[in-house]
């Protein structure tokens, strides 16, 4: 099914195949509304042969297009079109409308070679930058992995396909659909791998994979199967880095353990501590923090009495034959932490409750303004004040006058950091056309001309022409080539294949038959000499046959003179 030219939404239009995955194909695109580049994710119809999938999908992709932050690809827009495949079968085609970003993706980069440890450094400090942000805002990415960190032309660092992942693994019923979502083995957390519930430390941990990979250029386990992979994840200690690639610190080593940690408990809790930890690891330091202790989880099965996928991992969820080696916390510790977290709820609601309302802003934020229906001047102005650059494209629009804004993006009311460019849509009218070439047409050819072109037939106006046949046009207002606005009104100059004729009696014969024979006339001059009056010097005309007024093309005209 060939998608490139389709209209999604009756909006945006599918250009060029950008990249290609497991779960999605990625399009460079065309927002006909707002006149801007994005990127077009298409997912596998069948992924959206669950209802539960397309209801979860919107939700968690409208919760992603929520969420603005300069190292998250921002979601514009998702929805799911339907459409006819090649057996003439409708299905359902689930769409993400998405930042359109210029540069290479880290499985990219990756595949060059390890990274340098300053730049694994700088690019781990960006995404959990993102992570830190999201996770706040409750979102949980559960897909963290090279294939989805996007480094920029000029370095930046990107985050894409937020809460997608949430929205498969909460609605698929089988484990190749989740699969297909989630991507490779290679960056399951140890919980993600049993099947138990996530959260945002299981982010943290496919991050500490990932920052293993881009330190030796591959993840830290790997097998001949995803299971095999997922069954190290939850048994096997990674060895440091450092022993594939001596570049690699001590200090990198302690971080990249830590955050490989099996248990949650035992790794980094949130991503400013794992960042902080990293950029004390970049500054020679080596981080203070216990030391993970070996594999949390032990099984007695090895992996070679796997005899299929679906059977290990139906083993990693449900094996009761699994030890623990870290002993439990003493009981006193567990219900001084309870009274703890009770006496924290209770501070928080009388906080809460005593709390004075308030619509400030912090000072390194501002809301974007309503400029609806201002200037562009105006505009500027009103976000300078705010701290906001502008820049402004211009675009025809059928209801705006020209010169007033039609819209932001940053949308109105969305909260962004000071600096932000704000891109201002300012109205040029009407779209132009050219008004065509009417002359020498017959009325009716030159109306569905003018229909032809998106404007409007006006009057008609009938002119004296020597030529040009009666009901010919002659020409228009606006005439032909200006330039005017869509659906403008042109009006008609039409021939009444008439011409003036004036008095020539007095004038000489000569003169009065170079006048009929000019190019404003065109008449046919017949001289008839007259023997009853004597002759006189020139000719002088006696009589006309055609009385002076308006008279047919081309008319002869009788010219008496004196000729006796």
């Amino acid at each position: 099914m060939n998608d490139e030219g389709r209209i999604l939404a009756g909006r945006y239009r599918v250009g060029a195949l950008i990249g290609r995955g497991g779960m999605a194909d990625v399009h460079v695109g065309t927002d006909t509304r707002l006149g801007r580049q994005v990127a077009i994710k298409l997912l596998k119809p069948q992924l959206a042969t669950d209802p539960a999938f397309r209801m979860r999908f919107r939700q968690e992709a409208q919760s992603a297009a929520r969420m603005a932050h300069p190292t998250i690809v921002r979601v514009f827009d998702a929805g799911e079109e339907t459409v006819v495949d090649p057996s003439g079968h409708e299905v359902q085609l689930p769409f993400i409308v998405m930042e359109y970003v210029e540069g290479r993706l880290l499985k990219d980069v990756i595949s060059d070679g390890p990274l340098e440890p300053q730049a694994a450094v700088r690019i781990a400090e960006g995404v959990l930058t993102a992570l830190e942000y999201s996770h706040r805002a409750g979102v949980v990415h559960r897909d963290i992995k090279p294939g989805n960190i996007m480094i920029t032309t000029a370095g930046q660092v990107k985050v894409m396909d937020f809460g997608i992942a949430r929205a498969v693994s909460d609605s698929s019923t089988t484990v190749a659909q989740t699969t297909a979502i989630l991507g490779t083995a290679a960056y399951f957390s140890p919980e993600q791998a049993k099947g138990e519930t996530v959260d945002a430390r299981t982010d943290l941990y496919s991050m500490g994979v990932v920052l293993f990979e881009m330190l030796t250029g591959r993840p830290p386990f790997r097998g001949d199967t995803p299971v095999a992979v997922a069954y190290q994840h939850v048994s096997e200690r990674p060895v440091k880095p450092s022993v594939i690639n001596p570049k690699v610190s001590p200090a990198l080593d302690a971080v990249v353990l830590h955050a490989l940690a099996k248990s949650r408990d035992d790794r980094y809790q949130t991503a400013a501590e794992f960042r902080a930890d990293v950029e004390t690891a970049a500054s020679g330091r080596v981080p203070v923090h216990r030391e993970p202790e070996g594999a949390a989880l032990l099984f007695d099965a090895p992996t070679g009495s796997l005899s299929s996928s679906e059977l290990a991992l139906r083993q990693l969820t449900e094996d009761e034959t699994m030890t623990r080696t870290q002993r439990r916390p003493p009981a006193v510790w567990i219900w001084s932490g309870i009274v703890a977290v009770v006496v924290i709820v209770i501070a928080v609601m009388y906080w809460a409750l005593n709390l004075q309302p308030t619509t400030e802003l912090p000072s390194d934020v501002a809301r974007v303004p309503d400029l609806t229906g201002q200037t562009y001047e105006q505009a500027v102005d009103q976000l300078q004040d705010l701290n906001l650059p502008a820049t402004r494209v211009d675009q025809t629009d059928p209801s705006i006058p020209a010169g007033q804004v039609i819209d932001t993006d940053p949308p109105a009311g969305e909260t962004v950091s000071s600096g932000t460019t704000i891109t201002v849509f300012v109205s040029s009218g009407r779209e132009a056309v050219a008004v065509p070439d009417l002359a020498n047409l017959t009325l009716d050819q030159a109306k569905q001309a003018i229909t032809d072109a998106g404007l409007v037939p006006g009057s008609e106006t009938r002119e004296n022409s020597p030529t040009v046949a009666e009901n010919t046009v002659l020409g228009s207002d606006p005439a032909a080539g200006t330039s005017v606005e869509l659906g403008s009104t042109v009006n008609f100059k039409i021939s009444n294949g008439r011409v003036t004729l004036t008095d020539l009696t007095g004038q000489s014969l000569a003169a009065a038959s170079s006048f009929l024979q000019s190019q404003n006339l065109q008449l046919v001059p017949v001289p008839v000499p007259d023997p009853e009056c004597p002759s006189q010097p020139g000719s002088p005309v006696t009589q006309q046959s055609l009385p002076p007024g308006e008279v047919p093309q081309k008319s002869e005209v009788e010219l008496s003179y004196c000729a006796g």
